[in-house]
């Protein structure tokens, strides 16, 4: 390790005096101008991380549905997962030493990790359309080639894109082509064999209206619609030539303000769907004959699939175990819809993808969304090698098409991460299917009203939870003050739970009428912002 080389090159990438940053699940977020030294300093974490796993490590350079000032980075281990919890240690320590510091740090991670320094290094990069993420990627890149390793630069994809690539380069080839071609073959080939008994009945509805959030997702859909058109028309709105990435648009911005983004026409019971600026999560909507509004969202999502998996999985009688996995936002009706109607088992983990995909990653099959649109389906290997083997032999025909349709949807899902475009694929593929209309979708099951607020805080660390965040442990007093409030209530919940990255507390409420919930999360964010060291505005009712 060429410590001389590393002081020198990160002079040209000096940190801000006093900046602190924590990795969190979503890596490192923050204004764009703060991130240049952060960016050189992933660049030499993802060389170390590679020697250590003998593995090509991705960097992706996106702030997904934050605003377009904002930007951000994160690393890609080799299976296509989070970094690994240990290593998220390691790189909110590299990210915050000070410059003198920084070459005793970088020693003692490789010490501390264990890392081979004579092992080669292999890096792959992707970046997200913000106007500040060409030259964040080049700051990546320098730190990279200053400690000698090997690179492919991407350039623009999808957060999804860039994790699978690092999966088909670690399983050599086994997953599929690690090209932005491959990634569109393996999808669209297994949507169209999955949907074409559906589509040769002459089926000619299959149009659906896609809300690209101004990001990258437009330009990758853009790019691939041709490779399925004959089952699915896409007609896309918010795609980058006018309007800023996530603003008044996207899965995140319908998702909190429970109505469509601008820039799209809606007619009555259309299908409707938003990206956002990452293109790593969905949600659908549409409005009704009245002109209300509906939100279908990653609960919705997670009941229709794992509802249309649970038959095939039956008919082909291997007894593979089907689990979906929430977490505390959830809606309270679709855990008693999965439970009590499907008989599927629901398990709760914290909020934070890495949480619930190594819940899932336990079932034979795993089901995991969150409420917000983030999630997908994983497969055991052991599950994978069954079913396949099954589509293969199994001569009895009702068998044999139920293992069939799980091996294309097996190779629909990008299961090294949640993938708007690949769940797109999925449900639309499940809803020609099964004949069912947005509305009869939406209609599995009727969501409690809900709301959740954001209380500004001096210190995000006041408060802790434990059972899966639904329980405020610290400060005292606060969640006795969250039971009471609740008992007035109908059918009422609610929870708080500090930001991973600001200091904010959030807060859920929900209750059998959208007036109640808005009480009950006004009155929770009072006593939060009493209670646990509010700054600025007290709450207000009616927001």
């Amino acid at each position: 390790m060429d410590l001389d080389a590393v002081t020198k090159q990160s002079a040209l990438h000096a940190k801000p005096d006093g900046l602190t940053l924590q990795y969190g699940t979503a890596g490192f977020r923050t204004k764009a101008e703060h991130l240049d030294h952060v960016m050189f300093r992933m660049g030499l974490l993802a060389v170390l991380r590679s020697k250590q796993t003998k593995s090509t490590i991705g960097v992706m350079v996106t702030a997904s549905h934050n605003p377009e000032e904002d930007n951000g980075v994160k690393l890609v281990d080799p299976l296509g997962e989070m970094l690994a919890q240990s290593w998220e240690e390691h790189a909110t320590c590299l990210a915050n030493a000070e410059e003198p510091d920084l070459p005793r740090v970088l020693v003692d991670i490789g010490e501390k990790a264990a890392v081979n320094l004579h092992q080669d290094a292999f890096v792959v990069i992707g970046r997200d359309t913000r106007p500040s993420s060409e030259k964040l990627s080049q700051s990546v890149i320098d730190g990279v080639t200053v400690l000698g390793g090997q690179f492919h630069d991407y350039g623009l994809l999808t957060t999804p894109q860039l994790h699978y690539m690092v999966y088909c380069r670690n399983t050599s080839g086994r997953y599929g082509k690690a090209t932005i071609e491959g990634y569109y073959q393996k999808l669209s080939t297994a949507f169209v064999e999955l949907t074409k008994q559906t589509f040769c009945s002459g089926d000619d509805q299959r149009t659906l209206k896609v809300d690209c959030a101004n990001g990258i997702g437009a330009l990758k859909l853009r790019e691939m619609k041709h490779y399925f058109s004959q089952g699915l028309s896409v007609q896309l709105f918010n795609d980058g030539t006018k309007g800023k990435l996530n603003h008044l648009c996207g899965a995140d911005f319908v998702k909190s303000h429970q109505k469509p983004p601008q820039g799209i026409e809606m007619k009555s019971n259309e299908r409707c769907c938003s990206f956002d600026g990452d293109a790593d999560r969905i949600v659908y909507y549409y409005h009704d004959a009245e002109g209300q509004f509906h939100l279908v969202d990653g609960d919705k999502i997670a009941a229709l699939i794992s509802s249309f998996l649970k038959e095939p999985l039956l008919e082909i009688g291997d007894s593979l175990s089907l689990g979906v996995v929430q977490t505390a936002y959830a809606n309270g009706s679709s855990t008693r819809y999965l439970e009590e109607v499907m008989k599927v088992p629901v398990y709760c983990t914290k909020t934070g993808v890495k949480h619930l995909h190594r819940k899932a990653q336990e079932f034979d099959v795993g089901v995991y969304f969150e409420a917000n649109g983030h999630g997908t389906v994983l497969f055991s290997k052991a599950a994978e090698m069954k079913i396949k083997q099954l589509a293969k032999e199994l001569e009895e025909d009702k068998k044999r098409k139920a293992a069939k349709m799980l091996e294309n949807v097996i190779d629909l899902f990008n299961q090294a991460t949640g993938d708007a475009i690949s769940d797109m694929l999925v449900i639309e593929a499940i809803l020609a299917l099964k004949g069912l209309t947005v509305q009869q979708w939406d209609a599995l099951y009727t969501d409690l009203p809900n709301r959740q607020l954001k209380v500004k805080v001096a210190d995000r660390q006041v408060i802790s939870t434990t059972d899966a965040e639904r329980q405020a442990v610290k400060p005292p007093g606060l969640q006795e003050a969250i039971n009471e409030l609740v008992k007035k209530y109908r059918l009422s919940r609610a929870f708080v739970r500090p930001s991973g990255t600001e200091d904010i507390v959030r807060v859920y409420a929900e209750a059998d009428s959208q007036e109640n919930a808005d009480s009950l999360a006004y009155e929770v964010s009072l006593a939060v912002f009493q209670l646990a060291g509010g700054i600025g505005e007290r709450p207000q009712p009616g927001f």
